[in-house]
């Protein structure tokens, strides 16, 4: 959306607002119409930061949204509804939508006949429950709803064996774990339904499984507390791999088990990071080998994040791990170095696309979700 961020700031303020007026009033509007009103307001404040101009309007905002979310008379109103719902919500949080939009995306998921309606309420309620005002208790309600969904196959919101749905919960579930911070008493059954969904047909499914499996071993490692002794240093420990690429990285210390037959379980990773079959096209082929070569990598070791590699500086000679970057425009490159990262960024571009980078840099909500430091070039 480069040619977006060139837009007049007086243009794009005048169609939407224009759009944002035809959205909350329905009344004599063709199915068309609103579909084209939500569609252009979707793409403005995607392409914008507008949270100064959508403000005012939120409260009969959210309100005409979700008429289009629960009463949609096409497919694409619902859909575009939904995604307008998420991007406006990052654009402008409230403590109090995710109460007012809940049941309605519940429902929308559990009750929709339309596929692509139900993948978008997925995405959407992690948005809400994240950005929307759900405390803790809530946020693990959303988890053991979405955890559902991903033990059923799909088959408990009428989806049966269909990979996308159990995608977008599996990549919704993985999102709000990056909230929480004790996850040991549930741990196990996530575990439980992500290792057997490794057993998937769908490349996206294995893949949202593995990753959400690489989170939950690094979540069980925290840093050690002053007043606790370090563990006994040893070369190939999880603190010394992590202070080789950086010698003022915290000591980090295991806290519980994640999952007891982990032998099985690095054989199954490992199967599928050299996985050989024609079923596959070369580019599925291609991203199973790479995301569990990674995902195997931080069960052996859960200090390390996405993309590590035991790599030498060739000035100094000292190890190091090497991890994945992220361009953001001119300023500079992002480093991905943890799962709970990766995860973040994953759910901020899948609802802000090409309008993640205008965001990050001056969306203070979309910032404060990846807080992490630039490298400038």
């Amino acid at each position: 959306m480069s040619e977006d961020a060139d837009v007049p700031p007086d243009a794009w303020r005048m169609e939407l607002s224009d759009r944002m007026e035809q959205i909350i009033d329905r009344k004599r509007s063709s199915v068309q119409g609103r579909e084209e009103s939500l569609s252009a307001y979707t793409h403005i404040i995607t392409a914008q930061f507008a949270q100064p101009e959508i403000h005012s309007k939120l409260g009969e905002l959210v309100p005409a949204l979700l008429k289009s979310v629960k009463g949609g008379a096409s497919e694409k109103e619902t859909v575009v509804a939904l995604k307008a719902l998420a991007v406006t919500l990052i654009t402008d949080p409230s403590d109090t939508i995710y109460d007012a939009v809940y049941q309605s995306l519940k429902q929308t998921i559990s009750d929709s006949e339309s596929t692509l309606a139900k993948i978008a309420a997925i995405h959407t309620l992690g948005t809400a429950t994240f950005y929307g005002g759900a405390s803790e208790e809530e946020t693990q309600d959303v988890m053991d709803y979405l955890l559902e969904i991903i033990e059923s196959d799909g088959n408990s919101v009428d989806a049966a064996d269909n990979g996308e749905v159990v995608t977008a919960a599996l990549e919704e579930w993985g999102f709000l774990a990056t909230q929480l911070e004790d996850m040991e008493d549930s741990t196990e059954p996530a575990m439980d339904a992500f290792v057997e969904q490794l057993e998937s047909s769908d490349p996206s499914v294995q893949i949202a499984s593995g990753e959400n499996i690489a989170l939950l071993y690094e979540k069980s490692h925290t840093e050690l507390e002053d007043d606790e002794d370090a563990p006994p240093n040893d070369s190939d420990s999880d603190s010394d791999a992590s202070s080789a690429s950086d010698p003022n990285a915290p000591v980090m210390v295991k806290r519980y088990t994640v999952y007891r037959r982990e032998d099985q379980l690095k054989h199954t990773l490992e199967s599928l990071a050299n996985l050989s079959t024609r079923r596959l096209s070369k580019k599925d082929k291609k991203s199973l080998h790479t995301n569990f070569a990674d995902i195997l990598n931080s069960v052996a070791n859960p200090t390390r994040g996405p993309r590590y590699q035991n790599a030498v500086n060739q000035e100094t000679g000292k190890r190091y791990g090497s991890r994945m970057t992220v361009r953001i425009h001119k300023a500079g490159e992002m480093r991905i170095d943890r799962w709970w990262k990766l995860h973040r960024l994953k759910a901020l571009r899948r609802v802000l696309q090409g309008g993640f980078v205008n965001h990050y840099e001056h969306n203070e909500v979309v910032f404060d979700s990846l807080p992490i430091m630039i490298a400038r070039k």
